[in-house]
């Protein structure tokens, strides 16, 4: 092979792995101080049903972080609903970071996926337009896909923020690890409060 060959495959090798690099790689958000509140967002995911108050995954994030974490889920809320409840919360806590864990009770009720798109996103715009970081948790269709709608992952990339996709389905997809067929039990919401703290230390909203 010619050196300006060899030249020119190095030279592609080293542009498709700044490629994959780019396009693998976390979202940033702000480095939480010691002090920042953490609003956690949503319904009875975030609320924790089926396990105990302090086995919630925003109680065990609390515990994992260091940082307040505002459990501000309730249970049976649909997207619509969160949308008019978030503002006067954000307002209330001031928080740094919003994690939104939104639209399970949409999409058991079968609702329009659009619908829920726009929900959300007013959600994330309502926070940027204070000065609050975004972390979104994809939440999985209660079927036996167990897939998260593409609608979230459309989502992060819009708005260029974090997003977990994984570990709900995983979640749900053991029974050792829920309480019923749509809600983590204890050892569920711990395993999804370790995985949003490996996701902010990724994203470098805390030291790795």
């Amino acid at each position: 092979m010619s050196a300006m060959k060899t030249s020119l495959v190095t030279v592609l090798f080293f542009v498709v792995v700044l490629l994959l690099t780019s396009c693998s790689r976390t979202p940033q958000l702000p480095l939480l101080a010691s002090d920042a509140t953490i609003l956690a967002f949503g319904d009875s995911l975030t609320a924790g049903t089926g396990a105990g108050d302090a086995e919630s995954y925003p109680a065990v994030l609390s515990s994992l972080t260091g940082r307040k974490v505002i459990n501000a889920g309730v249970p049976g809320e649909v997207s619509t609903s969160g949308v008019q409840r978030l503002p006067e919360l954000l307002d209330r806590e001031r928080p740094a970071l919003l994690i939104l864990c939104h639209g399970g009770n949409d999409l058991l009720g079968r609702s329009n996926h659009q619908l829920i798109t726009d929900n959300l996103r007013s959600m994330i715009r309502i926070a940027g337009e204070r000065g609050v970081s975004v972390l979104l948790v994809a939440v999985p269709f209660p079927d036996f896909s167990l897939k998260p709608p593409s609608l979230y992952e459309g989502l992060a990339k819009e708005f260029k923020i974090p997003i977990e996709t994984k570990v709900l389905p995983h979640i749900l997809s053991k029974s050792s690890l829920k309480s019923d067929h749509i809600h983590p039990n204890a050892a569920g919401y711990r395993m999804l409060a370790e995985a949003l703290a490996d996701l902010l230390k990724k994203s470098g909203a805390l030291p790795s």
